[in-house]
Formats: C-alpha cells, structure tokens, sequence
C-alpha cells in the first residue's frame, strides 16, 4: 500500500505563487505515472499536470506556462510550482500515483487564492 501526503497549500494573493508536495511513502516516481488533479467547488476534479515514470510532462492548458512539475527521485516526492495564480485557481488539490494494476490519491489541499 502506498500512502502520498500533499502538502504546501494556503492562501494567496492574486499573482503569487505556491509549490505544492506529494511525499510518497515508496520508491514509486521510477515506475509510477505522477499527476496533480484539483477540484473546485461544485466543479468536477481535472487534470492539472502529469509527469511520466520517464518523465515526461504534460499540461492543462489553463495553467500551461505557469505551473510546473516536477519529480525529486531521491526523496520520492512530487512538486508542482504554482506562478502567476488567479483565483480561477482556488481548489482543493490532490496527488495521484498510478500504473495499470494499481491507483493511489492524497487526501488533497486547499489552495485559495484571493485578495
């Protein structure tokens, strides 16, 4: 069983910026497809970044250009560098970790973003 704890949201103004972790219990980022969903309220959780086992990423195109993912093997944990907010942004933020046989999701975040 692999647990992944997010950390890193709060609030923030308009403009600024956040990094959000996932700390995977396991050795997961050489073999797991990583990604950052969010789900606003009364919204359906979406993708917002993915980076392969290889890594590769990819982007929403709503945050294309100003978020970025990004993997540290050694602590096995997942970031996601939030510039440029909006509060189209605000959301509850959750890491997943998956392969065919096997999905895990964090408890999620709150990011908020507002004046």
């Amino acid at each position: 069983q692999v647990q992944l704890v997010e950390s890193g949201g709060g609030l923030v103004q308009p403009g600024g910026s956040l990094r959000l972790s996932c700390a995977a219990s396991g050795s997961i980022l050489s073999i797991y497809t990583m990604s950052w969903y969010r789900q606003a309220p009364g919204k359906q959780r979406e993708l917002v970044a993915v980076i392969t086992s290889r890594g590769s990423t990819n982007y929403a195109d709503s945050v294309r250009g100003r978020f970025t993912i990004s993997g540290d093997y050694a602590k096995n944990t997942v970031y996601l560098q939030m510039n440029s907010l909006k509060p189209e942004d605000t959301a509850v933020y959750y890491c997943r970790g998956h392969i065919p046989t096997r999905d895990y999701w964090g408890q999620g975040t709150q990011v908020t973003v507002s004046s």
